[in-house]
């Protein structure tokens, strides 16, 4: 008799599939947490997980069981204080660690709490950008395969304990015992058939020479098949996994941020969350997607991160400089036949009265005929400015892939995030 011993070690997430299983279950839970999470805490706090409570009621299995006792929806005759679907408040417990679940709670006061969970930075980020994409993502330049992934191409004979496929070899070892023993089982079955017609005849009529030579062949045959190996070398297959390349989709995303003397820090913190979400959105959710800083008052230019975020630098407004500088870089370094572009603006809206019509000319004349989506969001809490009354007028003419928000107060960010970039399929987009 052959053994096998699986050696492998245990993965570190042996138990994600449990865990994924779970969190499907309880999904409209779990994502109404992450959105008032997400309403609550700093966007720059979003990478940490997330405490998740799921009320007792809602975890509580179906069971069979005699006598009393369940959630009961019955009302006795006579009962003039409750109607039916009515919730009775459940007994307040004496001592301490009461619980929060419904009608668990003793008068002895134990109870059973709501069953809470922590969920991952990872996981809390996926169910924040749920349904969230780039709109319109076209795969273009699908000639150049530099991704590689791996993908399932068959079995082998060779191959490392981590690829080793169990079932696959223990079918293969299975059926070669069968193919094998066939014959000696016939032999087997037809002696032990013989021997018990042999036994079943009256003690005289009975041949003992011919019951001992069956017993002797059946001994023979059985030990005959029990040689045979439990698995062998050749039963051993491996998963097969083969190198291919891939298509890949490119992606530049341009954010504009206007930074004059007119946009207070309050404002100015608004529009720099607003880009971090949209940041950790990019780099979550897409591989290959490059991000383009410009900063501008009444000149522009493009930066680093760093400088984005936190330089001082500040003046008056001209917007123009800005989307002049933007299509000047897609035109010298991101070839709209090649990359999906997309952009975004934030701005309070406070614009040179000159300066706004020639804004909507050069987003209508030289930036959108290049872009997949462009998204404006003026962030102030008093009426539209100039520069929102003259992208109104272009707007009809741009269609799904130009949208403008206002944003007036950092908890409108993530549901004026969450409008913008909602799954859609824009039809009009090159």
């Amino acid at each position: 008799m052959s053994y096998i011993i699986d050696r492998r070690l245990n993965g570190k997430n042996k138990s994600m599939v449990n865990r994924q299983r779970f969190l499907r279950r309880y999904k409209s839970h779990i994502k109404k947490a992450v959105t008032d999470a997400v309403n609550k805490r700093s966007i720059t706090d979003m990478e940490r997980g997330e405490k998740i409570s799921i009320p007792t009621r809602d975890t509580n299995e179906p069971t069979f069981h005699h006598g009393q006792g369940g959630a009961r929806q019955r009302v006795l005759p006579g009962n003039k204080e409750f109607h039916a679907g009515d919730k009775i408040l459940r007994p307040k417990g004496e001592g301490q660690g009461g619980g929060a679940g419904e009608g668990n709670a003793s008068n002895q006061g134990e109870g059973i709490d709501d069953f809470s969970f922590y969920i991952s930075k990872e996981e809390f980020l996926d169910y924040v950008f749920e349904d969230l994409a780039l709109p319109n993502m076209v795969k273009k330049t699908l000639t150049e395969h530099d991704a590689m992934e791996y993908r399932r191409a068959g079995y082998t004979a060779t191959g490392t304990p981590n690829n080793l496929a169990v079932v696959k070899s223990m079918r293969s070892a299975q059926a070669r015992r069968i193919a094998l023993s066939a014959s000696s089982r016939r032999k087997l079955r037809a002696a032990k058939k013989e021997l018990g017609e042999e036994l079943e005849k009256d003690e005289d009529l009975r041949n003992p020479i011919k019951i001992k030579e069956l017993e002797e062949r059946i001994q023979k045959l059985e030990e005959k098949i029990q040689r045979i190996p439990f698995i062998d070398t050749f039963d051993i297959h491996y998963r097969n996994l083969v190198k291919e390349p891939t298509p890949s989709t490119k992606a530049v995303m341009f954010c504009v941020m206007d930074v004059s003397g007119s946009m207070t820090q309050q404002i100015k913190d608004i529009a720099k969350r607003f880009y971090i979400l949209l940041y950790l959105f990019l780099e979550r959710n897409y591989e290959r997607t490059e991000v383009v800083f410009i900063r501008h008052h009444t000149s522009a230019k493009e930066v680093n991160e760093e400088e984005f975020f936190y330089s001082r630098e500040t003046g008056g407004t001209i917007v123009s400089s800005a989307l002049e500088l933007m299509a000047d870089i897609i035109e010298a370094r991101y070839n709209p036949a090649e990359w999906n572009i997309y952009g975004a603006q934030a701005s309070d809206g406070d614009n040179w009265d000159d300066d706004s019509p020639q804004c909507a000319e050069i987003l209508s004349q030289r930036i959108m005929p290049l872009l997949q989506y462009f998204a404006y969001i003026e962030i102030t809490p008093h009426a539209h400015q100039a520069l929102w009354r003259a992208y109104e007028e272009l707007a009809p003419q741009l269609g799904e892939r130009f949208a403008m928000e206002q944003i007036t107060g950092a908890e409108e960010i993530f549901p004026v995030f969450r409008d913008l970039f909602s799954q859609k399929d824009i039809k009009e987009a090159v």
